[in-house]
């Protein structure tokens, strides 16, 4: 980034967005570590020193890369977190954000959930995302104690398989399919929350008795 926060220009054709964007597909289909410079150079049509006028280093790029989906996720929870209401309905919000999340940053998000922390941009990936998971899980948490959600099954599990669903969508999910985001949240409500929360005759059978 400039100064001024704009991005820097280079070669025509390719400004610092469109580079990153070609990276990420190449580190997704190669793997990050297997994927240098010159096999970045080779893939964009430019030479490395071209790409150096862009970014500093291939760390930075995966940086840029993954802060991109983290703060896309950090943002739903900011959402649900600042549209208050029940705690179920910000766990629905949140679980539907997530998926319009994956689908709009669908390789980012892919290359998010393939980091293993082998370098310290990825164990700082890491620490933001197991931050994420906390978030959920005391918000699912907040749910059962409110009696919205059944409470037999642990908050961590609930947060852990209902994400493994949500996460399980890059690897299948293909863009101008039957599905667009909003429909493919609603499935997973419908599959994943709805077979979590409380019947409203027991929770007022509770509330009574």
């Amino acid at each position: 980034m400039s100064e001024n926060g704009s991005l820097r220009r280079g070669r025509p054709g390719y400004d610092q967005q469109g580079i990153l964007e070609v990276a990420v597909a190449a580190f997704n289909q190669y793997g990050y570590d297997a994927t240098s410079m010159g096999v970045l150079a080779d893939r964009l049509g430019l030479s490395k020193s071209a790409i150096y006028h862009h970014f500093a280093s291939k760390d930075e790029i995966l940086e840029r890369a993954l802060d991109d989906a983290l703060g896309a996720l950090e943002g739903v929870l900011s959402e649900a977190d600042a549209a208050g209401g029940r705690a179920a309905d910000r766990v629905d919000h949140v679980l539907r954000g997530a998926v319009r999340v994956l689908v709009a940053k669908l390789s980012s998000v892919t290359l998010l959930l393939r980091v293993r922390g082998n370098t310290e941009v990825e164990r700082r990936a890491l620490a933001r995302r197991r931050a994420f998971d906390k978030a959920v899980t005391a918000l699912v948490e907040e749910a059962q104690a409110e009696g919205t959600l059944r409470s037999d099954i642990d908050a961590s599990v609930v947060a852990r398989l209902t994400f493994g669903m949500i996460n399980s969508i890059v690897e299948w999910y293909r863009p101008g399919g039957r599905e667009d985001a909003d429909k493919l949240a609603d499935d997973v409500i419908a599959v994943a929350l709805d077979g979590l929360r409380m019947p409203t005759s027991n929770r007022v059978d509770e509330l009574l008795g």
